[in-house]
C-alpha cells in the first residue's frame, strides 16, 4: 500500500518514516510539508541519509490526494481540520496525529484548543484510535483520531479498573511528566536547552487540552461522568512519558486482587506489559518502542489505587500507535513494523 505523510518534517513525521521504512506492507509514496517544502528530507534529518532521499512536497490537496491510498497527518493542532474532510469525502483513509478530531463536542474543541473545530459531519465519522479499548471500531473506520500522549498512558493505566467499576471516576488525579519532544520541534523559549536542562516545571495546570479528551474517553468507556485533576510536567529528557495516577477505590481491595484484573485485561495485548507486585516501570524501559508498561499498587491506609504508566511519547504516544491503527484498518498483523525492542540504556 502506498502511504503519505503530511507534516513529515516534525518529530512524529520522522518517527513515521523510521517505522514505515521497514514495514512489510507499505511504501511511503509522498512526504509533504508546508514550511520546508522543496527540501530533501535529509536536509531536515541527516540521520536518514542512505535510507530515503525523498523531497518534501507542498501541501497541495489536489496534487497529493491521488499519490497515496492512506494518509498520516502529523501536523500541529489547527491544521488537519481544514484538510482531512476533503480526503474523507473521497473515501481516502486518514490517521490524524493532532488533536483536531479527538473531541466529539465541537464547543469543547473551541474552548480548549482555541480554534474553530472540524465540521460536525466529520467529527461524527472519527474513531478514537486507542486499539486496546476500541479495536473493533478502528477496523471499520476511515478516519482515526490518534490519541494524545498523556491520554494514552493514562487511559491504558486506568482501563481495567474502569471496566470493573472499581474506582470513583471523580477522584482521579494524574501526575504527568513528559520529555521535551512532546512540545514538538519548533523552537520556543520554554523548551530550549538552558530552560529545560537541570530543571523540572509544571505547566498548563487545569488548562491542558488533553483534559477533556481523557474525561470523554473515561465517560464513554465506564459509563460514569468524570472530572479529573491533571498536572503535566516538563522534564529534561528527549522522550518518554510517565503518568502516576491516583483514584479512590469503591471498596477495599488488595494489590494482588487488583493486579489480577490487570493481568486478565491485558493478557492478549502485545503492547501492554504489566509489572509484578512491587515492581515499577521506568521511561527508559520503553524508549524507542511501542510498549506501555504499567505498575499498580493499593494503599490500604487510604483505600486508594496508585498506577504508574509509562510510554515513549513519540511511539505509543504518537507515531507507533498511528501505525498500529493503520494495521488494524487494513486487517494486517497489528504489530507489523512495530516489533521494536526498547533501546537500553
Amino acid at each position: 500500500m502506498k502511504v503519505g505523510i503530511i507534516g513529515a518534517n516534525g518529530y512524529s513525521g520522522a518517527e513515521l518514516i523510521r517505522i514505515l521504512q521497514q514495514h512489510p506492507e507499505v511504501e511511503i509514496s509522498i512526504m509533504a510539508s508546508h514550511s520546508t517544502s522543496g527540501q530533501l528530507i535529509t536536509e531536515q534529518y541527516p540521520h536518514l541519509q542512505g535510507i530515503t532521499e525523498t523531497r518534501l512536497e507542498q501541501i497541495n490537496i489536489e496534487e497529493i490526494m491521488g499519490k497515496a491510498e492512506l494518509f498520516f497527518f502529523s501536523t500541529p493542532s489547527g491544521v488537519s481540520k481544514n484538510l482531512i474532510h476533503r480526503f474523507i469525502e473521497k473515501q481516502i483513509p486518514c490517521i490524524d496525529l493532532s488533536g483536531d478530531h479527538r473531541l466529539k463536542d465541537s464547543l469543547l474543541y473551541d474552548k480548549w484548543y482555541k480554534y474553530s473545530s472540524a465540521p460536525e459531519s466529520v467529527l461524527k465519522k472519527s474513531t478514537y484510535g486507542l486499539p486496546e479499548l476500541f479495536r473493533q471500531e478502528i477496523k471499520t473506520s476511515t478516519l482515526i483520531a490518534n490519541p494524545g500522549c498523556y491520554p494514552t498512558a493514562t487511559l491504558l493505566g486506568l482501563a481495567p479498573v474502569l471496566k470493573e467499576c472499581l474506582i470513583d471516576t471523580n477522584s482521579i488525579i494524574i501526575d504527568g511528566k513528559s520529555g521535551v519532544t512532546g512540545a514538538g520541534r519548533k523552537a520556543s523559549m520554554g523548551t530550549h536547552y538552558c530552560e529545560v536542562n537541570e530543571n523540572v516545571k509544571a505547566y498548563k495546570l487545569g488548562s491542558h487540552q488533553h483534559i477533556p479528551e481523557m474525561e470523554q474517553v473515561i465517560q464513554a468507556y465506564s459509563g460514569e461522568t468524570a472530572t479529573i485533576t491533571f498536572t503535566p510536567h516538563l522534564v529534561p529528557m528527549s522522550r518518554g512519558i510517565m503518568c502516576t495516577i491516583y483514584a479512590d477505590l469503591m471498596e477495599p481491595l488488595t494489590t494482588e486482587a487488583v493486579l489480577k484484573y490487570y493481568q486478565e485485561f491485558y493478557e492478549d495485548e502485545y503492547f501492554v506489559r504489566i509489572r509484578q507486585e512491587g515492581k515499577w516501570p521506568a521511561t527508559k524501559e520503553v524508549f524507542g518502542s511501542n510498549f506501555c508498561d504499567v505498575g499498580v499498587t493499593v494503599d490500604g491506609r487510604t483505600n486508594r489505587i496508585m498506577i504508574v504508566s509509562v510510554i515513549d511519547n513519540v511511539m505509543k504516544g504518537a507515531s507507533g500507535q498511528a501505525v498500529q491503527n493503520m494495521n488494524l484498518m487494513n486487517g494486517w498483523d497489528e504489530s507489523a513494523g512495530l516489533k521494536i525492542s526498547p533501546v537500553y540504556p
